[in-house]
């Protein structure tokens, strides 16, 4: 074989390719034992962050099942990262693509779908402000998202109920970090927005380990998994804690919920940069905050491997606000 033969085994089809495999790290410069935390660094894939895994494979299942036909248009409703991530897949499948989106959410968001050519709907909100999305600017936003489909006939993805959402998760996202670690993964934590990536990740790693313990990181305030009554529906963990149980989650993959501040999420956020040198999003900052709370709480075995995701970049959004530096 000649080094160009060679060389092409190396070259990717295109950018759907790129989605998935994500490295894991070890952050033993933040948090220095006893015990360890991995995080899986989702915001390397192409559309800089963990959706683009979900978006890919609701994509191909509506493609495979007949639901959705070559060329033609699709619509969803999105906070951004999904939103970004079906924007990479659709400019490589050829469906042109209309995103509706709350304008509370961060605007660097927009600008990354509007480069990849999609259309993206920018919704008014009825009761957060920019930064804080509450429920009932996601339904105002699911509310012009389907008047879309009615009036286009456009295949509507309809992420937080569909269940090649979560499918996505136990059939890479699982196996790769069960993989990466050796089979050493003794607690998973993450955030839940749509729960698609907490149920299939859990679901996988309880199959593989039936000991290992899964945790749900919530906003402080806004708690509905653990069963508290929403008294601080402004947060800054934009596409997660949305104030409701989302239709995917599934309780019996859970074993606990870890409440984190929008102080704490600042916090680790700016740690994961400045002691890991990776610029990551605010609910990437949750994860590691609640892995190290719980590795401090003595609910877990002090010697655990906890494994988390930094979900994606810090680039998709505004500074961090003065008063939580």
């Amino acid at each position: 074989m000649s080094p160009i033969d060679g060389a092409q085994n190396e070259i990717k089809a295109s950018a759907l390719e790129l989605i998935g495999n994500t490295p894991i790290v070890a952050l033993d410069r933040l948090y220095t034992g006893p015990g360890r935390i991995l995080a899986k660094c989702e915001f390397m894939n192409p559309g800089a962050s963990i959706k683009c895994r979900s978006s890919l494979h609701m994509i191909k299942r509506a493609r495979q099942s007949g639901e959705l036909k070559p060329g033609h248009p699709v619509v969803e409703v999105t906070s951004g990262n999904q939103g970004c991530g079906l924007a990479v897949v659709c400019a490589v499948l050829g469906h042109p693509l209309t995103l509706t989106m709350s304008k509370g959410n961060s605007a660097q968001r927009a600008l990354h779908m509007e480069a990849l050519g999609a259309k993206c709907v920018k919704v008014p909100q009825v009761e957060g402000t920019y930064g804080n999305v509450t429920l009932a600017d996601v339904q105002a936003v699911e509310k012009v998202g389907l008047k879309i489909v009615e009036e286009t006939g456009a295949y509507y993805v309809n992420q937080f109920n569909n269940e090649a959402n979560a499918q996505a998760h136990y059939d890479t996202t699982g196996p790769e970090i069960w993989r990466q670690t050796g089979h050493h993964v003794d607690v998973f934590i993450a955030t839940v927005g749509t729960a698609g990536t907490f149920t299939g990740t859990s679901r996988y790693l309880k199959e593989k380990n039936p000991k290992l313990l899964s945790y749900v990181v919530e906003p402080a305030g806004s708690e509905p998994i653990k069963g508290e009554p929403i008294t601080k529906p402004l947060h800054l963990l934009q596409g997660s804690g949305y104030g409701c149980v989302p239709n995917l989650f599934k309780f019996d993959y859970m074993d606990g919920t870890v409440s984190i501040t929008d102080e704490e999420a600042v916090k680790y956020m700016k740690l994961i940069g400045e002691k890991e040198g990776l610029y990551v999003g605010y609910t990437s900052g949750a994860n590691v905050a609640a892995a190290v709370k719980l590795l401090e709480s003595g609910k877990v075995p002090k010697d655990s491997w906890i494994v988390t995701l930094l979900n994606d970049t810090g680039l998709k959004y505004t500074p961090v606000p003065n008063e939580l530096t």
